[in-house]
């Protein structure tokens, strides 16, 4: 039987990436092209749907083989807000006026101030967002749109669609958006659908004209078919068949959490073994990190989103907890260092500069304590972009203890080690948070590009006292999107997922060390809301 295939997309915050995919959930090939961002504010960032879907369309993965062989197509993307008129075209989202930049992306955080007067209605859609509302999300957003460029933006805008729905939109002509982004990022609530209280007592009532027909009138889960499958526009942009099967896409995070939520553990001896699904938590690590967490009934986590009835698995209520920087943050803190030019002097006969410094870590410890134990006075506070989970304040700030007046590489090495600690400890404050509220999780499954990174991987294991287990291929979230166009091709009545590559298990003879650490962590954070109300006072 002559092999079929599936392809996968996701954009991410600074790329688009493809990859083709067998039947049984093999990668065969992939391939990446950048996009760009502009800053043209502090906190503002953008981005064009239009250089979005080129890319969409250059990234080829299936120039050797037949079109009839594509059976289906998955789009994931970042849960950006592209705002078009009532002709489909651009609308600018910026102050500038540049039609072509009409995406909000998701890490800016211009709507702070929207996001707080939100939260203080205390409205009952906030229970499935933690209780906060979050900038990232989309209500602030539009609230600010309105607020700042009525006239320019919002008076001419018909249609908001997140990033994800914007693509099977463009594929198909479908405006059916998908569950998982308006229940994650717009507050939507099956089965009861769109509150329209909530959009009024915010001041955006205007959104309920024609059945919410702005912001999305229909709706279906992840992976339903759209449509008739690709228009033969979308077709000839992609170099595929007319009618190949569209899966309704999801939100990226969430692609790398279906590809990893079910994968197969048996033989491993871990701890989530013969229990539910809902024993695991996801971890996508890449610019920023997602926290998922399933359960058959709905759990609220302060400062933690959710719960979102199958916004990633039917039927199944998620909760997402989550880092606004975490990759990012690991540049800017090493990148910013004095000793960063040297780095890349040292590092030039390596592939990457984080090898170089895991490697060097490993040096600095052969003759003394494990890598760990190098970060015993050096502390960091890591949320230099806000706290999305579990505090939920986007006006927190990062905090370093313990810095030297020296720059040698050494220091920027103990500056790193440090980073992915706070990091690590960042994770352990969800997990607490999580477990608190009734979750049970035993074991992390971790995918995305920072999973590649021995020494992030190891550290938490160690931080969280938990097995981490790593898929068998390092495009979980490429196969996760892969997954939405097989589902709508209807070829299977259920999928198979990615396999387990390998486990790292905690060395649990750094538990001592790790609390410890944890409780200086929570104290810095003490500390710098004490600072902020001492500087606040009159």
């Amino acid at each position: 039987m002559a092999e079929v295939y599936y392809v996968g997309v996701d954009v991410g915050s600074a790329s688009v990436r493809a990859a083709l995919v067998t039947r049984a959930g093999l990668l065969e090939t992939a391939a990446e092209e950048p996009i760009s961002i502009w800053e043209p504010q502090s906190d503002h960032y953008v981005q064009s749907s239009a250089e979005i879907w080129d890319k969409c369309c250059t990234v080829r993965v299936t120039q050797n083989v037949e079109k009839s062989r594509v059976r289906g197509i998955g789009f994931d993307a970042t849960c950006s807000l592209v705002v078009l008129d009532q002709d489909f075209q651009p609308v600018p989202v910026s102050q500038d006026g540049d039609k072509q930049r009409n995406t909000v992306m998701w890490m800016d955080h211009r709507a702070e101030e929207q996001a707080a007067r939100i939260t203080n209605t205390g409205h009952r859609v906030l229970s499935r967002v933690g209780g906060v509302m979050s900038p990232e999300m989309q209500p602030p957003k539009l609230l600010w749109l309105k607020e700042n460029l009525r006239e320019s933006c919002w008076d001419k805008a018909a249609h908001f669609f997140d990033l994800p729905d914007f693509l099977s939109w463009k594929a198909t002509g479908s405006l059916t958006r998908s569950l998982c982004t308006l229940v994650c990022k717009w507050t939507y609530c099956p089965p009861d659908g769109w509150d329209a209280g909530f959009w009024s007592s915010i001041g955006l009532e205007d959104l309920l004209e024609n059945n919410f027909s702005k912001i999305g009138s229909a709706t279906c889960s992840p992976g339903s078919p759209l449509g008739g499958g690709l228009t033969q526009d979308a077709a000839a942009d992609l170099s595929l068949e007319a009618g190949t099967a569209v899966g309704a896409s999801l939100i990226d995070a969430h692609a790398g959490g279906l590809g990893m939520i079910g994968a197969d553990i048996k033989g491993f001896q871990l701890p989530c073994e013969d229990q539910p699904i809902s024993s695991r938590m996801v971890m996508i690590c890449g610019t920023s990190t997602c926290h998922m967490a399933i359960s058959e009934q709905p759990l609220f986590v302060p400062g933690v989103w959710g719960p979102c009835l199958s916004a990633m698995v039917p039927g199944m209520w998620l909760n997402e907890g989550g880092q606004s920087a975490t990759g990012r943050l690991i540049d800017h803190m090493v990148k910013g260092h004095g000793a960063y030019a040297q780095l890349q002097e040292q590092a030039r006969q390596r592939s990457n500069i984080y090898s170089y410094l895991n490697n060097h870590l490993s040096l600095m410890a052969a003759s003394g304590p494990t890598v760990d134990l190098l970060g015993s006075s050096l502390h960091v506070w890591p949320d230099f972009h806000g706290n999305r989970s579990p505090v939920a304040d986007p006006t927190l700030k990062g905090m370093v203890i313990g810095l030297p007046l020296s720059q040698t590489l050494d220091d920027l090495a103990l500056l790193y080690l440090a980073t992915v600690q706070a990091l690590a400890l960042g994770t352990l404050h969800i997990l607490e948070a999580m477990k608190e509220a009734g979750h049970d999780i035993r074991t992390l499954f971790l995918c995305g590009g920072l999973s590649k990174n021995s020494l992030f991987v190891q550290i938490h294991a160690n931080a969280t006292g938990l097995p981490v287990a790593l898929p068998d291929q390092v495009e979980a979230v490429l196969v996760g999107a892969a997954v939405l166009g097989a589902c709508a091709s209807q070829d299977y009545s259920t999928v198979g997922l990615c396999s387990l590559g390998r486990v790292v298990q905690p060395d649990l003879e750094l538990r001592g060390f790790y609390e410890r650490k944890y409780r200086v962590f929570l104290r810095l954070l003490a500390h710098q809301r004490e600072y902020q109300a001492l500087m606040n006072q009159r």
